[in-house]
């Protein structure tokens, strides 16, 4: 019987990091030790180091999700180990892993089977509370409105208009609307407000795009977080809330460093989720790991209809990153469910089911070939699938004038992603990336959704009633119209409809809401019945997750 992903980190050999950051040519002072295996690298370091050449970055991205499940943090994983083996200076970078989908349905964030980082417990709870502090900051924020209100509202807030909601990093589907303020005078007025997950806050979004701690200031305090009666906005600088956000922001704005089972480098900083966020990990991290090394490794969450023209179109737009290839994650498992297969179907041979999902392949090759990067495809097997349907991905990918390579690394580490290495270092020295995004700054809001829903998407078209479309306005008008825009949208669909699987085109893609973000910098577009705040599967993970007798973690994947 194999051995679960929590049995094999279990037996990890790690090295102590100290260790890990010498092969970064990184001193011992300059990380900040939390225990023996994991550290924040300090600031000071990190500004030493700025004036280095940059290494080459990689993006890996995946097929439309399915309950089969594709591997694209896993082959993250593999791949940055695959470059090590093959004698390449390589690192990777991940978010870390939300307590939701842990103790719900996804699980856990760290890769699996022998492509995995470690310390595994650590890096899918608690890690260096990172999350914790975001959360703080960002409901500090919410305490600092209602007790401005309480106190005299001498700024004017209209409490029907406050647009700040409080986060937990929780699957809770009963705070998702909720009035707070009951029970007398002394509780304060109430109003109708809500939670988010966590990972969906703007301050995750801030946390992951600010380039250092005074960038990370500036853009808290512009938040907008209410309006007056006459829709003057009110920002988080006129509660003075940016400095106090920033302090509990400090130490988690450093990156952190752990290690593959390979003890191959990794930075693992941010969380936000791509079907409601932008799903990239911190920009912090990104850039300090192409100073470190020569080949950097990332991942965008979901499909590459949203982590990565997200990446693209938000990150590299903003960051001033030059993506030079991406990794497009398949398996045979996932692309049968394209097909029209049931899950419970999913082990026996069906190569026409494969061909038949391969659709969905087809649209994310040529939706990455829009930005201008050069890709190639990693088959991430499962020891049922057979020849036939390997080989039918393999010559539907050389239709298309792009390599699909099958790699093994969830059962033999980098030695089942040392061809994946190799084709990834020719696609770099093939010189052929040139990075563009989907559209530019200056195009309206609307036309940017429009844009995303069309080219991406394969939708008609998107739509939005007037009142969406004049808030577009009013912020073009207010000088926001230069911002990119964040799609919410389920993971499991070209469409709104997570059911449609495949490449559905001709669709509508309905816009349920706008959110202004002004301190990330974009305008977050909610489509269809996409949630903020997840709920508990009807069987979550959580009823599996305990300590056994020797006080050891079980039911953690």
């Amino acid at each position: 019987m194999a051995k679960s992903d929590i049995e094999i980190a279990r037996e990890a050999s790690m090295k102590p990091i100290t260790e890990i950051g010498a092969k970064l040519d990184m001193p011992a002072d300059a990380l900040m030790q939390y225990g023996p295996s994991k550290a924040k690298v300090s600031f000071d370091y990190l500004e030493s180091i700025k004036s280095k050449s940059d290494g080459r970055l990689i993006l890996v991205t995946a097929i439309s999700p399915t309950p089969a499940g594709e591997g694209k943090t896993t082959t993250t994983v593999g791949l940055g180990d695959g470059l090590n083996r093959i004698g390449k200076k390589a690192m990777i970078c991940l978010r870390e892993p939300s307590l939701g989908p842990c103790f719900g349905m996804k699980g856990g964030a760290a890769g699996g089977g022998y492509a995995q980082v470690v310390p595994m417990e650590d890096i899918n709870l608690h890690f260096t509370g990172d999350f914790h502090a975001i959360t703080s900051a960002h409901n500090l924020l919410s305490a600092l409105i209602d007790n401005h209100i309480y106190w005299g509202n001498q700024l004017g807030i209209d409490e029907r208009r406050v647009s700040w909601r409080r986060v937990l990093d929780m699957n809770d589907r009963a705070l998702r609307d909720t009035v707070t303020s009951l029970g007398g005078v002394a509780n304060g007025f109430p109003r109708q407000t809500g939670f988010d997950i966590t990972v969906a806050s703007e301050v995750m979004a801030i946390f992951c795009l600010a380039d250092g701690l005074e960038d990370l200031q500036t853009r808290l305090g512009n938040i907008v977080v209410a309006y007056t009666r006459d829709r003057k906005p009110i920002y988080a600088r006129d509660l003075k809330a940016e400095g106090p956000m920033t302090v509990l922001l400090k130490d988690a704005l450093m990156p952190n460093l752990v290690q593959t089972l390979e003890n191959n480098p990794a930075f693992i900083h941010g969380g936000p989720f791509a079907n409601i966020a932008h799903g990239c990990n911190s920009v912090s991290a990104t850039k300090s790991a192409l100073k470190l090394a020569d080949y950097v490794v990332t991942e965008a969450g979901f499909g590459a209809d949203l982590g990565a023209e997200k990446f693209f179109d938000i990150k590299c737009r903003k960051a001033g990153l030059n993506p030079e290839a991406v990794v497009i994650v398949a398996t045979v498992r996932a692309l049968k469910m394209h097909g029209g297969v049931a899950k419970d179907a999913l082990g026996d041979e069906n190569v026409e089911a494969v061909k038949k999902g391969l659709e969905n392949l087809g649209r994310h090759i040529a939706n990455v070939a829009k930005f201008g990067v050069p890709a190639v495809v990693a088959i991430n097997r499962f020891v049922k699938d057979s020849e036939a349907e390997l080989a039918a991905i393999q010559e539907f990918t050389q239709t298309l004038g792009v390599d699909a390579v099958v790699c093994e690394h969830w059962g033999k580490g980098s030695e089942g992603t040392e061809e994946l290495a190799h084709k990834v270092v020719g696609l770099l020295d093939g010189g052929g990336a040139a990075f563009k995004p989907l559209y530019a700054d200056e195009l309206p809001l609307f036309q940017k959704i429009n844009t995303i829903a069309k080219e991406i998407y394969g939708a008609e078209e998107a739509i939005a009633d007037k009142k969406i479309r004049d808030q577009l306005k009013q912020w073009e008008d207010a000088g926001y119209g230069d911002l990119p825009v964040c799609m919410a949208k389920t993971q499991y669909s070209f469409s709104t409809d997570p059911n449609l699987r495949g490449a559905p085109s001709g669709h509508a893609v309905p816009i349920r809401e706008v959110r202004l973000s002004a301190g990330a910098g974009f305008i977050v577009v909610i489509c269809g019945e996409i949630m903020t705040m997840p709920g508990l599967p009807r069987v979550p993970a959580a009823n599996s997750i305990a300590l056994d007798e020797a006080g050891l973690i079980q039911g953690l994947f």
